[in-house]
């Protein structure tokens, strides 16, 4: 079981979690993986940010909100005297090595990416703290590992760190089967693991998931339980598309596809490791626990209709529209454009080629749109080849996905129709080889209207289409 940081977010909702797992303990072995608690590593980050500045008083405000939380959460979930004052005092000898770390950084003004990780990491150390002592709290047999410490071995490309799977999966089972058999549950600190030189590394933002998904495989768990604030994966952000229903069931595959287009419901690695064992994955609210969730497994057939599952709305992005008669018929000016786009370190995340080759379309994140149109205008303009770089800010991407998708007729002209009769333009069209899905970019101000008109015509919210 993996908590989020929204269901952790102060002494109540802890307390909430712990009571969840004490049901589930009833008949079952658990392993227990924590996110930091509500908005701890954004905390963290800011006070980072301010160590960079030089300013020491604002860093010490920040850091002792960030304690503050931590020993309200306690005061409030933990009721056994002996427990809380052990928490309390656990807490504070974290807090203290924290505050010589950040204190450093403020002197020298500068930070790596190995101590950035170290320091990201006390926010699920805390957490794991406060969740072990609620555990004892309500007569659970409970201890608390380090990501590391409960056997995840990654490289030591800090920030977004990978595991190495065949040594994490040796040291997990080593390392928790004999704990879990003596009826204790280890609490994992989420979203952290370790190099092999013992460094602390951090599995990119939302890792909890991953770090869960990586364990289960390990010690061959019979199910992955992701708890957080939603009911599970709907067919559309219900802040937009107001009647937008839970999805009972979601094949890897389709849940994999979502997590790429942006779902926040899972970490977008996360089903990696669990898709090769067939491991199902359920995801769940701690605010709901009686409600079923959304479950994800390696076969999830379509209803006869239900074709497309859901659609995606993703924001924040930027076109960019590379063209040039120069481009027809010459080898390896697409290998060139990726190449430059790679330099830059930034992610491609949808391409569009006229059969003309005489243009191509790219989408980037908005933040990078203009360093990449810069960096592609100094390697490729003046050559002969490529005329014009464009940047577009104002679109988003809307994708339609769906098992149901592959090999079956008609799925994008009904889309299409669906938005055209509200006289709103495609600007770009692209679909991927493997049929789950169909994405396209439209204006920003017209993406919310379309993404509820085709939720509307496909009556996603009955599984009709």
């Amino acid at each position: 079981m993996k908590f989020g940081g929204s269901s952790l977010s102060d002494g109540k909702l802890i307390r909430n979690s712990s009571e969840i797992i004490q049901k589930f303990s009833k008949g079952n072995n658990l392993v227990v993986v924590v996110s930091a608690i509500g908005e701890t590593t954004d905390n963290i980050l800011k006070m980072i940010n301010q160590a960079i500045d030089g300013d020491e008083e604002k860093v010490k405000i920040t850091l002792n909100k960030i304690r503050i939380n931590h020993e309200k959460a306690a005061k409030e979930s933990i009721s056994n005297k002996e427990y809380l004052n052990e928490a309390i005092h656990s807490i504070s000898s974290i807090f203290s090595e924290l505050e010589k770390l950040i204190l450093a950084i403020t002197t020298i003004k500068e930070i790596t990416a190995r101590s950035n990780d170290f320091i990201l990491s006390f926010g699920e150390e805390l957490s794991s703290l406060l969740l072990e002592f609620n555990l004892k709290d309500v007569g659970l047999k409970s201890c608390r590992f380090k990501g590391g410490e409960a056997g995840i071995i990654t490289d030591d490309f800090f920030g977004e760190a990978s595991p190495l799977m065949e040594v994490t999966k040796s040291k997990i089972r080593s390392r928790l089967t004999q704990v879990i058999q003596k009826g204790i549950i280890p609490v994992v600190s989420g979203f952290t693991g370790v190099t092999q030189d013992g460094y602390i590394t951090t599995l990119g933002r939302g890792g909890s998931d991953y770090s869960a998904t990586i364990i289960a495989v390990a010690i061959g768990a019979d199910e992955v339980c992701l708890w957080s604030d939603v009911d599970g994966i709907m067919t559309g952000d219900p802040r937009i598309i107001h009647n937008a229903t839970i999805i009972p069931k979601l094949t890897y595959a389709e849940a994999l596809e979502m997590t790429a287009f942006g779902a926040k419901a899972i970490h977008p690695r996360a089903l990696e490791p669990v898709a090769d064992e067939k491991i199902p994955v359920k995801v769940r609210n701690t605010f709901a626990s009686d409600l079923p969730g959304t479950l994800i497994v390696d076969d999830a057939p379509s209803k006869p209709k239900g074709i497309v599952k859901a659609l995606a709305l993703v924001r924040d992005v930027g076109l960019i529209t590379i063209s040039g008669a120069g481009m027809v018929g010459k080898p390896g000016t697409s290998a060139k454009i990726f190449e430059v786009i790679q330099k830059s370190k930034t992610n491609i995340l949808m391409i569009s080629q006229s059969i003309s080759e005489a243009n191509i379309g790219i989408i980037v994140r908005r933040n990078a749109l203009h360093h990449v149109t810069n960096t592609l205008e100094m390697a490729l303009l003046g050559k002969g080849v490529v005329t014009d770089i464009i940047p577009k800010e104002d679109v988003n991407v809307i994708a339609a996905l769906g098992e149901g998708m592959r090999g079956t007729p008609g799925v994008a002209a009904k889309i299409f129709s669906s938005i055209s009769k509200k006289g709103i333009n495609i600007i770009m069209i692209a679909q991927g080889s493997s049929e789950l899905g169909v994405s396209f970019v439209v204006s920003e101000k017209d993406a919310e209207d379309a993404i509820r008109t085709i939720h509307e015509d496909l009556k996603l919210n009955d599984g009709a289409y």
